[in-house]
Order: structure tokens, then sequence, then C-alpha cells
């Protein structure tokens, strides 16, 4: 039997306290998904919805999954509202300002695997750590060659993110432009894929 829209809201106005476990549960959608791969957001004292990209704000929570056709329907269903149980204020142009923060974190996440000395950019180095075994993940650049990006993977079963340009990957590692960066396994690698997986989720559903 449908879930009726009265059965949606009651039900969204009680998973806004829920933030126990490893899970949470989408005010819009229903569904139960890992905290990580989730959007938070919270409410500030002037009434205001906050996207809490990180989960550190205080406040009751309340959770969406990270595509932008949901935050759409957020948005037009007022379900802030409905499971902070009181008017809000929706800040103009917040599907641009969760996408610009999500930007942010993937980009910020990069330098620190540079810097940690877990990634190596360029075709031939790129190339290298696959044919080694030691990149378990490959950031190529959104608007690189299909044809070069190809090439360097050689039909290897290597995990590949794209959420940046060319020149804004070489921001990260002070070039003028990247196209292939290789990351070594670890917690970092596994936190960028999941990023990258909330800021392409947006990204596609707020494009259409």
């Amino acid at each position: 039997m449908p879930t009726t829209e009265t059965e949606t809201t009651e039900a969204a106005d009680n998973d806004a306290e829920d933030e126990s476990g490893p899970s949470r549960r989408c005010i819009v959608t229903r569904e139960r998904g890992p905290a990580e791969t989730m959007i938070r957001f919270v409410v500030s004292p002037d009434r205001i919805v906050v996207p809490d990209i990180l989960a550190t704000l205080p406040g009751r929570g309340m959770w969406l999954s990270a595509r932008g056709d949901v935050l759409e329907t957020a948005l037009a269903r007022k379900a802030f509202a409905r499971a902070a149980r009181a008017e809000v204020i929706i800040p103009a142009g917040l599907p641009m300002m969760i996408e610009t923060a999500l930007f942010r974190r993937v980009r910020d996440l990069l330098g620190l695997i540079r810097r940690a000395g877990q990634a190596v950019s360029g075709f031939e180095k790129t190339r290298e750590w696959l044919v080694l075994q030691r990149a378990a993940l490959v950031v190529q650049a959104s608007d690189g060659s299909p044809d070069e990006r190809a090439r360097v993977l050689s039909g290897r079963d290597v995990p590949v993110i794209a959420p940046l340009l060319a020149q804004e990957l070489g921001q990260v590692f002070g070039r003028d432009r990247v196209v292939h960066v290789a990351v070594a396994a670890g917690r970092l690698a596994a936190t960028l894929r999941t990023e990258d997986g909330r800021l392409t989720g947006m990204r596609r559903s707020i494009a259409g």
C-alpha cells in the first residue's frame, strides 16, 4: 500500500531525532543509508536551514540522500519545516551552496592526499602506479580527452572518479593542468570516493 504524504511527514518528524548508529533515514525517500553518504542539515538559532557537510554542527539533524532531485522534492514539499516541526528559512541558492561545499571538500581531500604522499599526478606516473598495482583509485579530469583517459587505464579494473576540471586538479598539484592522478589505498582514498559520490549525486540530479 503506498505511503501517504501524511504518513511520510509523521515519519520524517520522528527520523529527525534519530542520529544513533551508522545509518540514517532520508526524510524524503524514507530510505536508510550510511551517514557518510548522505547530507545532514540543522536549523540555526535564527531558523535558517544549514547544510552540515561534515555532520559536526550541534542540533537535531535532518538527513537527505545526496541527490539533487531529493533536495528539490524536500524544498517543494517543505520537508525541512515538517521535520523541524517549525517554520524555517531556506537560504537562497541552497542547492549551489551544497554543491560548492562538496566541491571544496573533494578538493581539500585531494590536497591532503597529495601532502601525505599518497598520490602522484601525470600520465607516466599514474600509469606506473597502475602497473605496480599501487593505485587503488584513479582521479581523472572531467574535461580530459576520453581516449587519453582510456589509454592510461589500459583496461585495468580500478575505480575512477572525475570530480574536477584539469585546471582545478592542476591547482591542487601545483601545475597549470593535471588530467591523471593515482591514489594509494587507505582511509583517505575511501573517503575521497565517498565524497565524490555525494558531489556527483548532487551535480547529476540538479543538472537534470
